[in-house]
């Protein structure tokens, strides 16, 4: 079959492509600019890519066209495919349809932490021997893809692991989910799914294994409120099977009443100093751990990253993995040779004493809890941030007042307030007292940290786009001193 997918340099829909090839598919795609580092990875795979969208692009008409979230009408190539009545779907329901129909599925969910999440995840199943397959909204370290099938959908996940879930009913007992297939681990986004079906991604994945990770607002252009959210959640909770298992924050109170909207299958829940599984910090940046299970010890973790946003995710990563059928206390080790996801706390580098990171975060809560993670490592060691509103949240001003204390950790702040963002950073920078700054460019955004930054700094980017490049070109003008 001869696919061709608009949008496909997108995280996502790159992904599909990849799996869609290695499904044996001829695979096409076009999106409004080409560039890496999805242009480089598709190209390697032998997959043609279209700058622009146009409808040559559709001619001759493939045998299906697969349409990515960020297509709208009044796109040419939407209007084209659409009159010329070409076979399409979305992205979600073509993976959901064709990959995942006869796999174990693992989604992870959750404002925050997703793409970490499902990277630990598939690390840890794949420590465990079960060669999963995963979709991951970016490029884990241990796997330098986004996306694969794995095992073949004859491999089945190995017997029950020792000790039983002691909260839940006596048919659950055993611990572990009834294995179907080879396990396929996804990145399970609330986000819509395309102009013609706005549920969210995640409705179409039908889990048997679902983390749900934390509850905030977000996605401004398309919640108009938490609640709104919080009944999307309940549409993946209600996918999930009886003999399945969801694994839940315990400190959500969020995620709590969703469940009290209606539950069928077995819960576990997780946190520090609380729930099913429990951290017990051993180091106050989150760089080391014991993990309890119903109380009981079962080790340590040491590992790379910081903060306690972290250890969360990697009780969630852990307990899912223990449901899917692997030892948890085996796994504890793998913790050790975890590499995160590019721009997660990546550290660009390090030049005459300023150390340089990328980082991810673009929700306050995410911005918060990385800087508190920072701080607990370094100590009094200044710590400077550049903030770019990307999200399109962040540029309807949706999450305004809460930035300032978000960023209590910071000795100085510069806010990227390019003239058109459509409400004034000033009142952010203001609240501050002294510690921001405001920059129309990103030029003068790095001119404005480099007459700052001494030896013993830590930079910190924050923003869920490009940022032009900035961490790197800042690295540069060190280097150029």
């Amino acid at each position: 079959m001869r696919l061709h997918i608009l949008g496909i340099c997108g995280t996502f829909m790159g992904g599909v492509a990849a799996l869609a090839r290695e499904l044996g598919h001829a695979v096409e795609g076009s999106d409004a600019n080409v560039y890496p580092p999805m242009s480089t990875q598709l190209e390697a795979l032998g997959i043609g890519l279209m700058s622009g969208y146009t409808a040559e692009h559709l001619q001759p008409a493939p045998d299906l066209v697969v349409v990515g979230n960020a297509m709208s009408r009044g796109n040419p190539a939407v209007e084209y495919m659409l009159d010329a009545r070409l076979r399409y779907i979305s992205g979600p329901q073509w993976l959901g349809e064709t990959v995942l129909a006869d796999r174990d599925v693992l989604a992870v969910a959750g404002t925050h932490g997703k793409t970490t999440t499902t990277s630990l995840l598939a690390h840890l199943l794949e420590s465990a021997g079960l060669a999963p397959g995963f979709l991951i909204g970016g490029v884990p370290g241990n796997f330098g893809v986004s996306a694969r099938l794995g095992g073949s959908s004859g491999h089945t996940s190995p017997g029950p692991s020792s000790g039983a879930a002691h909260s839940l009913p006596p048919e659950g007992e055993g611990s572990v989910v009834p294995p179907v297939a080879a396990p396929f681990v996804i990145e399970a986004d609330e986000y819509d799914t395309a102009f013609f079906d706005k549920r969210s991604k995640f409705v179409h994945y039908r889990p048997r294994i679902a983390i749900l990770n934390n509850l905030e607002y977000d996605h401004a252009d398309i919640f108009p409120d938490v609640a709104a959210i919080q009944r999307q959640f309940h549409h993946l909770v209600r996918t999930v099977p009886g003999n399945g298992r969801l694994i839940v924050n315990a400190h959500d109170e969020r995620l709590a009443e969703v469940l009290a909207m209606g539950c069928w299958t077995p819960v576990e829940s997780f946190g520090i100093g609380i729930g099913d599984w429990q951290a017990e910090l051993i180091e106050a940046d989150g760089s080391a751990f014991r993990v309890m299970r119903h109380g009981e010890a079962m080790g340590e973790v040491r590992w790379s990253l910081l903060g306690q946003h972290s250890v969360m995710n990697a009780l969630a990563a852990l307990a899912a993995a223990a449901a899917a059928g692997a030892d948890p206390q085996a796994l504890l080790p793998a913790f050790a040779s975890f590499e995160s996801v590019k721009r997660r706390m990546e550290l660009v580098g390090e030049v005459n004493g300023v150390r340089v990171y990328d980082d991810f975060a673009h929700h306050p809560t995410a911005i918060a809890t990385t800087l508190a993670g920072l701080r607990a490592k370094v100590g009094d060691a200044r710590i400077l941030v550049a903030l770019e509103p990307r999200s399109n949240s962040m540029r309807q001003g949706a999450h305004a007042e809460a930035l300032a204390p978000s960023l209590a950790d910071a000795d100085a702040v510069v806010f990227l307030h390019r003239p058109e963002l459509s409400w004034d950073a000033g009142r952010i920078t203001a609240a501050l007292g002294g510690r921001g700054a405001t920059a129309p460019t990103v030029d003068a955004l790095i001119a404005a940290l480099r007459a700052q930054a001494r030896a013993g700094d830590q930079v910190i980017f924050m923003s869920n786009g490009g940022f032009e490049a900035a961490p790197r070109r800042f690295v540069e003008s060190l280097r150029q001193a």
